[in-house]
């Protein structure tokens, strides 16, 4: 058993734990559904009204001490979990009272599905397993975390849940560690950050997972956007914008309506037009544009990138900051290649990947192959078994030649072709998803892309698709919790800021900053009728790189002494040669900020 399979085991066999607490503490709850997740476990409750009153119980977070209370009294009686597979009248009998139970069960017979319970102690549930060996034995290091509200099956439809948080690790070492980081998390949460830097928001007239940017967001969004226009201009890329929507017979014929239609938005009927979607993703769209003319094999590698709008139709509970949004800004590019050029083509995209690594500090990452499933095929998959087979060997083959550390993972591939996913590990330690790279052999011959080989004959090449940035919104995340809002020069949205020792220096101040501004640095001058001490303490709690105060001394031709951010020595210099500094530290996209 694999260390990831051991925690599943682990975290599901906690989560039974947390419902059979839950339950001796309220009898009447109804439970439904209990998964490992990642990091830790949840169980989703409906803890109906309480006697009498008629008013529905409710759980929060000062509850969660006294359900681990009973856990832990629980857990010495748990000496192992017992298999027991039951017909679908048997287990609608043990779930007789409980209607979310019952419909998993009919759900699951319906399936031809056999019905498993797993009983430890005096506890039972509908399971189809994937238990620690010695629960008493191996549960102990865990905690709740906390509460929160889920929808029955992710439906608004159907009832309002109580979901119950928590974790669990083999070890006391590694729940201490877990805990530590996530209350390092709660500091460097990028929501909590990027209200108090101004950088993103939400509004409720626009709608919810649509984020709009501020001014200073935008600044971050246009610089990661430049770096990757600069990087891609070396790699030989072609730039290119398309529309945000397209007719359904685009989406009909790529086959993403068949496989995608569920997170799209619904379709927009025009008189004598047809029906209409908001683009889901860029692809169909740089195909078209592949089409446009005859291709030669002399045009390939054909590479088409563009920083493009999407919109995907999460559900609501699923919404998350910009973790998790409806609207992204995809830093996505297309390689049309043939066989021959693909393994070098694949591998410059993963190069691509470990040159943003370095500018951003990410120090930690893995790549994960996600492969078919033969069982899908025709369903999740398209029904092409000797060319996924093909596909896989080639990527596989590619990384290996590539020097490329990955693991496999079954049944995690997109619908046309195999993929690798980039995870990355923030500099606490939490872990994102960031880049994808995606072979497709499917919808270029789909939508009849060709170009001449040299032999004279039209060909179908295939496809690659690439966004090592993933989207501004995910990545912008991510960088707010990876440098906790200090950001490096070149992102900063302030990168200097002025402060006058009294108004009589406010004209000076003003002075010197267009100066800046001339020289291509972002400054502010607070102007505010704040002390001086307030006005530095102001611009390190919005974490600007530099400030300087000005006063008599600076205004006669003094050196400047530069209050570096995060750090104790305050160098004195002349101004141009604090702005040349400055201005190189951006050049470079130098990681520190010292002088």
């Amino acid at each position: 058993m694999s260390q990831n399979e051991h925690l599943d085991h682990l975290r599901h066999s906690c989560a039974h734990l947390l419902a059979a607490a839950v339950m001796e503490l309220w009898p009447n709850a109804k439970r439904t559904i209990g998964p490992p997740i990642e990091d830790g476990f949840y169980y989703d409750f409906d803890f109906g009204p309480s006697t009498g009153s008629g008013q529905a119980i409710k759980i929060s977070e000062e509850d969660l001490p006294r359900i681990e209370e009973k856990m832990r009294e629980i857990l010495p009686t748990w000496k192992g979990f017992e298999r027991r597979e039951v017909t679908a009248d048997e287990a609608r009998e043990v779930f007789k009272d409980n209607p979310y139970k019952l419909e998993l069960i009919d759900e699951f017979a319906g399936g031809g599905q056999s019905l498993t319970l797993y009983q430890s102690g005096n506890y039972v549930d509908l399971c189809r397993g994937g238990h620690t060996e010695l629960p008493a034995e191996e549960l102990k290091h865990f905690k709740l975390l906390s509460v929160a509200g889920a929808y029955w099956r992710g439906s608004e439809k159907n009832a309002m849940l109580t979901r119950i948080y928590g974790t669990c690790f083999p070890t006391a070492k590694e729940l201490e560690d877990h805990l530590a980081m996530l209350e390092e998390a709660k500091k460097r949460d990028h929501r909590k950050i990027g209200r108090e830097l101004d950088l993103f928001m939400f509004s409720d007239l626009v709608g919810p997972g649509l984020p709009l940017w501020t001014p200073k967001g935008t600044i971050i969004a246009d610089e990661l956007e430049r770096l990757a226009r600069e990087t891609e201009a070396r790699g030989g890329y072609l730039r290119v914008r398309t529309p945000h929507l397209a007719k359904g017979d685009l989406y009909e014929k790529t086959g993403h309506l068949a496989h995608y239609r569920e997170t799209m938005f619904p379709p927009m009927v025009l008189k004598d037009e047809g029906t209409y979607y908001v683009k889901p993703m860029n692809c169909p769209h740089h195909h078209q544009l592949f089409a446009n003319r005859p291709r030669s094999y002399r045009d390939l590698p054909m590479r088409l990138a563009e920083y493009g709008m999407v919109y995907r139709y999460e559900d609501s509970g699923a919404l998350f900051g910009l973790m998790r949004v409806r609207s992204l800004s995809m830093n996505d590019a297309h390689i049309y290649v043939t066989e021959e050029q693909f393994e070098e083509e694949f591998n410059a995209v993963i190069a691509m990947y470990m040159e943003y690594f370095k500018i951003f500090g990410i120090e930690k990452y893995a790549m994960r192959l996600s492969l078919h499933d033969p069982a899908e095929l025709g369903k999740k998959y398209v029904n092409q078994p000797e060319l996924w087979l093909k596909t896989e060997e080639m990527v596989r083959r590619a990384m290996n030649d590539g020097g490329c550390t990955f693991t496999e993972v079954p049944n995690e591939a997109a619908f046309y072709g195999p993929k690798v996913d980039v995870e990355v590990w923030s500099a606490i330690g939490r872990e994102f998803t960031l880049a994808t790279n995606q072979v497709d052999f499917d919808v270029p011959g789909k939508l009849g892309l060709t170009y001449t080989d040299t032999d004279g004959k039209e060909k179908t090449p295939l496809c690659i698709h690439r966004a090592p940035l993933g989207t501004h919104e995910r990545f912008i995340g991510f960088l707010i919790e990876h440098f906790a809002g200090a950001f490096p020069v070149w992102l900063s949205p302030v990168q200097v800021v002025l402060a006058p020792v009294s108004d009589q220096y406010i004209p000076f101040a003003e002075e010197q900053a267009q100066a800046l501004r001339d020289a291509g640095i972002r400054v502010e001058v607070d102007a505010s009728d704040e002390t001086v001490g307030k006005k530095v303490r102001n611009a390190e709690l919005q974490k600007v790189p530099y400030t300087v105060v000005l006063g008599e001394k600076e205004k006669s031709g003094e050196d400047w002494q530069i209050r570096v951010r995060g750090e104790k020595e305050q160098p004195r210099m002349p101004e141009g040669k604090f702005v040349e500094l400055a201005q190189q530290k951006a050049r470079e996209r130098a990681l520190l900020t010292a002088l």
